[in-house]
C-alpha cells in the first residue's frame, strides 16, 4: 500500500477556528484569563459542539493570535500532503467581538500568505455565516468579501433547521460579485436542506450533504450536475450524527455516483488530519489506492483553483498512484 501522508491532497472543508493547535490553544486561553473545560469525547448533537466551539473562538482575541493559527495551519496542512487548501472563516462574527470588523481578516490573511510561502502551500479563503444569525451580519460577510481577491467565495454554516430563505437576496449580490457558494446542508438536517442549499442558495458544493440518500431524486439530479459534496466522516461520527465510523454512509454515497470529497471539518474537536480521513477509509472500508485517488481527484475537480493548477495537482496525483507499492 502506498504512503497516504505522501498523496496530494486538495482539502475543501475545514474551518480555519477548529484547526488550532491543542498548546496554542491552552497558550492564548492562558493569556486571555480564559478557562477551557475539558474536550468531550463526543457531543450530543451540533448544538453541544456549537457552544463549545464558541469558546474556543472566545481565544482569539488580537491579531497576533489571528495570524499564529493562520501560519500553523499551513504548516500543519503541508505536512498532511495537502497542496491546495480553500479554508473556511467567520470573519464577520469575529470582528464583531473584538470590536473591529476588519482585523481578524486582515490578520488571518497576513498569516496565511507568511505560511503559505514558507510551506509550499496554495490556499484560498471562503467566509461563513451561521443560518441563525442576522441578515446585516451576512452583509457585512459579503461586503468583506468583496474587498480580497483572496476570498473565493462564502457560505452558509450553522443550525440547517433555519433556512436559507432570508438569506437570498445576499447570496445572489455575492453571485453577481463574481464570489462561490458553498453552503452547508444535509449534515443535521434532511435532503430539503440541500434542495433549498441549490435552489436558494445557488450552492456549488455542499458541505457534508451526508443525507442527501433519503431523497433519491435529488440524489440522481445532484450526481448529473457534479455538485460535490465535502464529506467529513470524522465529525459526523464525534458530533453525533453517525453512530459509528462503519456506519458511516460514505460508500453508499461513492456508489450512488455522487462526486465526493474527504474532509476534515474540525481536526481539533475530531483530532483527525486530512490524511487520517483517507486512512480510516482504506481501513474500514477496504478502500484500495486507485480509490482513494479518485476522491483526492475529486476535491481537486470540485476545488475553485485556477485550471493550471488543477492540471498540476491531477497529475501529481496521477504519479503518486503510479508510483512503485510501498514507496
Amino acid at each position: 500500500m502506498r504512503d497516504l501522508s505522501a498523496l496530494p491532497k486538495v482539502h475543501l472543508h475545514v474551518h480555519l477556528e477548529s484547526t488550532i493547535r491543542p498548546g496554542t490553544l491552552k497558550e492564548l486561553a492562558a493569556a486571555h484569563g480564559i478557562q477551557l473545560p475539558e474536550k468531550p469525547a463526543a457531543f450530543e448533537g451540533f448544538r453541544a459542539f456549537a457552544d463549545r466551539n464558541s469558546l474556543t473562538r472566545s481565544c482569539l482575541r488580537e491579531a497576533e493570535d489571528f495570524e499564529r493559527i493562520a501560519r500553523e495551519f499551513c504548516a500543519d496542512e503541508a505536512a498532511q500532503g495537502t497542496r491546495y487548501v480553500e479554508v473556511t472563516f467567520t470573519a464577520a462574527a469575529h470582528g464583531e467581538r473584538v470590536g473591529d470588523l476588519e482585523l481578524p481578516l486582515n490578520a488571518v490573511l497576513k498569516g496565511l500568505s507568511e505560511g503559505g510561502k514558507e510551506h509550499g502551500l496554495r490556499w484560498k479563503l471562503i467566509l461563513d455565516h451561521s443560518r441563525r444569525r442576522s441578515i446585516e451580519r451576512a452583509e457585512k460577510t459579503l461586503e468583506l468579501a468583496k474587498r480580497h481577491e483572496e476570498i473565493i467565495g462564502i457560505g452558509m454554516a450553522g443550525e440547517e433547521k433555519y433556512s436559507l430563505a432570508p438569506f437570498r437576496e445576499v447570496l445572489d449580490r455575492a453571485r453577481e460579485a463574481g464570489l462561490h457558494l458553498i453552503h452547508h446542508a444535509g449534515e443535521d438536517a434532511g435532503p430539503d436542506s440541500i434542495r433549498e442549499a441549490i435552489e436558494i442558495g445557488g450552492a456549488e458544493r455542499i458541505g457534508h450533504g451526508i443525507r442527501i440518500l433519503e431523497d433519491p431524486e435529488l440524489t440522481a439530479h445532484t450526481a448529473e450536475s457534479g455538485i460535490a459534496l465535502e464529506v467529513c466522516p470524522s465529525s459526523n461520527v464525534v458530533l453525533g450524527l453517525i453512530p459509528t465510523f462503519p456506519e458511516h454512509p460514505l460508500p453508499r454515497l461513492v456508489e450512488a455516483g455522487l462526486r465526493v470529497t474527504l474532509n476534515t471539518d474540525v481536526p481539533d474537536v475530531t483530532g483527525t488530519a486530512i490524511t487520517d480521513e483517507f486512512t480510516r477509509a482504506r481501513e474500514v472500508f477496504g478502500y484500495d489506492d486507485t480509490t482513494l485517488a479518485k476522491l483526492a481527484s475529486n476535491a481537486v475537480t470540485a476545488s475553485f483553483a485556477p485550471e493550471e493548477t488543477k492540471t498540476l495537482l491531477h497529475n501529481e496525483i496521477d504519479g503518486w498512484l503510479k508510483s512503485a507499492e510501498g514507496a
